[in-house]
Formats: C-alpha cells, sequence, structure tokens
C-alpha cells in the first residue's frame, strides 16, 4: 500500500497553495494532490478577473482583511522572483452620486485600518488624469497597490515547485473523488478509478467543498450555492477607453462589488461580472442546468431566504444577464461614452457562495479542522489574492492538528 503523509482535494490557488506552503517546510513528506478536471485552476481560480485585490473592502480585523493585505504582498513578491506576469497597476474606485461618498468614505477607512498602503482620496481632477474616459466621477479612491495578475500562471509555477521539492510527492488531475472512507490510522479515497491512501487529508473543493465535507463526514450546515458572472469584452473601438482598473463604488445593501472595468494581464479590458444564481455549480452558459444542484440549491432554505432579501437584486442581474443594452448602461454609469459597438460578448464564471440556513451569506473565509482533516468550507473573493496566506494558515492549522514533523 502506498501511504501518502497528506492528501490534499482540489487544485485551484487555494490546494496548490496549501500543498506548496506544506511541502517548502516539510520537503520530506509525500504529498498526493487530487484535481478533477485535466488542468490545474479550472474554475474560480482561472475564471476570475485576475485582481490583485488590496483589502480595501473587508472588515478590519477579519481573515479576509488580513489574509488578503499579507496574501497579496507574497503574491507579488513571488511572482517577481518566479517570473510569472503580474502588473501593479493601481484602480480608481469612483462615486458618481452624492448618495455613494458615506461608503465611499467608509471602504476608505476600512482601507486604513486594512494598512492598504498608498491609498487617497482623489477628485474629479484627478479621477480625469487617470482614467480619462470615466467623466462621471464626483469623488473617488486611488488603490496604488492593486494590480492583475496571471493566476493560473501563478498555480503551475507552485506545481512545478512542488515537484522540484520532492519527486515521490504528486499531483494528479483527472481524479475527482468519489468516496473518502475514514480508517483508525488512514483515510482511503477513491478517485479517477484508483484508490489512494493518505495519513492525513485537507480539502480545498472551491464550488464542492459542502459535499466534499459531507463525503468526508463532515457535518456543516453551511450549503453551497453558485452564482455565475457574465463579462463583456470591450472591443478595438473601446478598449482605449480604460488605462487600468475602475470599480464602482459598491451597494453596501447587496453581496458584490458591481460591475467594473479590468485590464487582463495578457491583454485586453473585461467588464463585470453581474451576478445571477445559476442552476449548475460549474454552469459556464446562461441556459446550463445540473438537476442535482439546482434540487440541492432550491430544497435549501437558505437560498430561499437569501432570494427574499434581494430579490430586486436577482431580478435585476437576470434583465442585464440577457440585455446588452441593459449591461452597456450599467457600464455608462462610469464610462458614459461607452456604445453598444464597443463592447462584445466575453467569458463567464461561478463564485461558490457560502449560506447559511437563515439566508445569510458567509462573508469571511471559513476553515474547520480536526486530527484527521482540514476543511476550507468558505474561501470566496479575494481568495485568489490572499491564496498563499490561506496557504500558511493551512500549514499552521496542519503542524498543530496533524503534528507534522
Amino acid at each position: 500500500m502506498e501511504l501518502y503523509d497528506i492528501i490534499i482535494v482540489g487544485g485551484g490557488m487555494v490546494g496548490v497553495s496549501a500543498a506548496y506552503k506544506i511541502q517548502t517546510r516539510y520537503p520530506h513528506l509525500r504529498i498526493l494532490l487530487l484535481e478533477k478536471e485535466e488542468r490545474l485552476s479550472m474554475h474560480q481560480t482561472g475564471r476570475n478577473s485576475g485582481v490583485i485585490h488590496s483589502g480595501l473592502y473587508y472588515k478590519p480585523g477579519s481573515y479576509k482583511a488580513k489574509n488578503c493585505v499579507s496574501g497579496r504582498r507574497e503574491l507579488v513578491a513571488f511572482c517577481k522572483t518566479h517570473k510569472v506576469a503580474y502588473d501593479v497597476c493601481g484602480k480608481v474606485v469612483v462615486a458618481t452620486h452624492k448618495s455613494e461618498l458615506p461608503f465611499l468614505n467608509k471602504i476608505f477607512q476600512n482601507g486604513l485600518a486594512n494598512d492598504t498602503e498608498g491609498i487617497q482620496k482623489i477628485g474629479v481632477k484627478e479621477i480625469r488624469d487617470i482614467e480619462p474616459f470615466c467623466t462621471s466621477g464626483i469623488e473617488g479612491i486611488w488603490v496604488p497597490c492593486t494590480g492583475i495578475v496571471d493566476f493560473p500562471g501563478v498555480v503551475h509555477k507552485m506545481a512545478e515547485l512542488i515537484s522540484q521539492l520532492n519527486p515521490t510527492s504528486k499531483i494528479l488531475t483527472g481524479h475527482e473523488v468519489k468516496e473518502v472512507i475514514r480508517g483508525e490510522n488512514y483515510s482511503t479515497v477513491k478517485a479517477g478509478g484508483e484508490t489512494f491512501f493518505g495519513k492525513k487529508m485537507i480539502f480545498c473543493g472551491g464550488l464542492f467543498s459542502d459535499r466534499l465535507a459531507h463525503k468526508d463526514g463532515l457535518k456543516t450546515e453551511t450549503q453551497i450555492v453558485g452564482f455565475r458572472g457574465d463579462y463583456y469584452d470591450l472591443t478595438e473601438s473601446g478598449i482605449h477607453k480604460v488605462k487600468n482598473l475602475i470599480y464602482p463604488v459598491p451597494n453596501p445593501a447587496f453581496p458584490f462589488l458591481g460591475v467594473h472595468f479590468t485590464r487582463m494581464i495578457h491583454g485586453g479590458v473585461e467588464c463585470g461580472p453581474n451576478a445571477v444564481f445559476t442552476f449548475k455549480r460549474e454552469g459556464y452558459g446562461k441556459t446550463d442546468i445540473s438537476l442535482r444542484d439546482t434540487w440541492d440549491a432550491l430544497t435549501f432554505r437558505g437560498t430561499w431566504k437569501f432570494f427574499h432579501k434581494h430579490w430586486r437584486f436577482g431580478v435585476d442581474e437576470y434583465r442585464r444577464a440577457f440585455s446588452k443594452k441593459l449591461f452597456l448602461t450599467r457600464l455608462q454609469k462610469l464610462i458614459p461614452s461607452l456604445t453598444m459597438e464597443d463592447i462584445t460578448e466575453g467569458r463567464c464564471g461561478v463564485r461558490a457562495m457560502a449560506l447559511s440556513p437563515q439566508g445569510n451569506m458567509i462573508e469571511d473565509f471559513e476553515i474547520e479542522w480536526s486530527e484527521h482533516a482540514i476543511h476550507v468550507l468558505n474561501a470566496p473573493s479575494p481568495a485568489a489574492t490572499a491564496g498563499l496566506a490561506i496557504g500558511e494558515e493551512i500549514r499552521i492549522m496542519a503542524e498543530k492538528y496533524f503534528n507534522l514533523k
């Protein structure tokens, strides 16, 4: 029997960061990482907007705030050392109406409390100096430490380094975990038609974190509900209207940041995303559906309570999902000169939203542990930016609860 010291499930930014951090500190340990897709970082890591988040929005003292700031700094240093594409280009958060100014000030104070370096309040002239076509802005925040990065490139570089640190460790793609059987001294994992054995386990399953927890016998009331985000790309006629990153002031009544403009690390500019309930957790088409995913979501009382709280928001988002004209109207709030010819449909992603039975979105990162396993139950944005810091948190937990030596 081939026995691994640790089996990690999930090949996104968090799972691979955890493997990298543990392997770096304990190069003698044999680690097996299992990813169900044929490549690493195929879902939330590879389908987000590629932004290096600053830490501006998150409650001071929260895991999100601390890990975003420390993870951002470590991410930039990693990219610089290992020649992964990145650019700390800065962004502007723009208020377009007086009603947004109180919340603009609140997130500015958050940024100060979170040690988000270099942020400053700016006025109309400074907004237009930075983003000349953002002519609707009345006040804003300049965030110079925000950037853009190739997240899949980071993940693949860490995977390469893990193999160099210990050639007996393995990263296997195309291995979906079907069953976990906990034994007294090790767990048996069935994945990809094979059987593996591990002394300890770490689960970083993203969109399927709740189901993996249930497979491992962990009782949790939290459930993952998927929300699809659609993007548009700026065409050749519109791309010159965005220099770097432009964000709106988020509406505090809703759980998302709002549509924004992002220059991509490998070229082009994206605008979006919206946020609509998806009937398939990995449903990247507007009409994709999974009967099991739909059943799980719509028989969970927390989903309906969330819908009840935010039904107006949900209706508006669905209308924009099927209307280019309505999507453009939202974009014109930041760049009034945009036209229908300036945008074209782009890609989309799905965000794993963890909901409580009361219909509340679990705001902070959530990790549970025991003597045999660690479960990352909730790691939404900014988890990619914070990935290396979350990996370090997992390493510290593993040392304590797994008694690593």
